[in-house]
């Protein structure tokens, strides 16, 4: 934990020439929007207006939630080692993104509650699944702080991997109530103002989900201004993995992707851990469930998606990765001031 100290503002003079560069290309001063300033960013990480972010990994956290038992999701804990592995494998939903963007996927399992039968999943296992939110903690001080470390070391691996560009993702079943739980600790909303349906619960497995969160809270007592007891109390292992990934990034000096409701939670608790970690932080899609926004809000950031996404592994994080290839071909390629006859555009007061 000694390396999130070592987390340092970002150059800012890189920062400002990138947005020369971009005041240079012959069009309206900010006409790419939200991209400008996320290529700026970036540029500010890497301390270079010469951004690249070729190498590209997405990396999900895979964990199960004793949750679970409340009833709070339409299938078994069974169905997040399944789908770890397919991740593994090359199969799931991520993988079928990621290859359109030639990004790598990299799944880890921190937490699935059985032993998965797969060589290419990295075996990173501090629990085999958390204990249930709404009767006690989630995970042991120390289980926690494990799994943060795991997040961290991974990032500190892509980064001697030569990685550019991080997504994070994740897989767990029962991790949206955990999202909730933490959300609401957060955002000081009612667990009914931030808690969705998931993968598509019932009206009943709603009101059973509300509830849990409602005990969570109630049984754990977090606070907001405690965010790793916080994350002890109510997160998951793959949360507090992904709460490692994001402060790794910022450790490592490499920009992390927010995916989803899931990765917004995490982002969330790093944030509040190390406040500096947001400037390493991209968001990618305002969430359709109804946590997304407020917790990129906490963060202070703004996501250029919103299209309803909630399916999670990395797969809306992805993207923007997309996106930020378009942005990074008119940086790089499109026609300058100095190039035309067209007269440079000046910022009106």
């Amino acid at each position: 934990m000694n390396r999130i100290r070592n987390i340092s503002v970002p150059d800012k003079t890189a920062y400002i020439a990138s947005k020369e560069r971009w005041d240079s290309i012959a069009k309206p001063l900010g006409s790419f929007g939200l991209l400008e300033e996320m290529v700026q960013k970036i540029a500010a990480v890497q301390g270079s207006p010469e951004v690249d972010i070729s190498s590209r990994t997405v990396v999900v956290m895979c964990g199960d939630h004793g949750v679970v038992c409340e009833g709070v999701t339409q299938c078994g804990q069974e169905v997040t080692a399944e789908c770890a592995k397919a991740i593994a494998e090359g199969r799931s939903n991520v993988n079928a993104v990621a290859g359109a963007y030639n990004a790598d996927v990299l799944a880890v399992d921190v937490g699935i509650a059985a032993d998965v039968d797969c060589d290419r999943l990295l075996r990173r296992k501090v629990v085999y699944g958390t204990k249930n939110i709404a009767s006690g903690s989630a995970m042991t001080p120390d289980e926690t702080e494990k799994a943060i470390r795991v997040g961290i070391d991974t990032a500190e691996k892509l980064k001697r991997k030569g990685v550019k560009l991080i997504i994070s993702g994740e897989m767990g079943i029962g991790n949206t109530t955990s999202a909730s739980a933490v959300a609401s600790v957060l955002l000081g909303l009612p667990p009914e103002k931030v808690t969705g349906r998931g993968a598509g619960l019932s009206t009943e497995g709603l009101r059973k989900k509300v509830e849990a969160v409602c005990r969570a809270i109630e049984v754990n007592e977090p606070s907001a201004n405690k965010p790793l007891e916080l994350l002890q109390k109510l997160g998951g292992a793959e949360t507090a993995a992904m709460t490692g990934l994001f402060l790794g990034g910022a450790y490592c000096r490499i920009p992390v992707i927010i995916d989803g409701v899931i990765s917004a939670a995490s982002a969330a608790i790093a944030y509040a851990i190390q406040p500096l970690c947001r400037e390493y932080m991209l968001a990618s899609h305002s969430s359709g469930e109804p946590a997304g926004e407020g917790l990129l809000q906490y963060c202070g950031l703004k996501a250029p998606i919103n299209a309803g996404l909630r399916l999670g592994e990395g797969t809306g994080g992805l993207l923007l990765v997309s996106l930020l290839d378009g942005a990074l071909s008119l940086y790089n390629n499109s026609h300058r001031f100095d190039e035309t006859t067209i007269e440079r555009y000046v910022e009106q007061k």
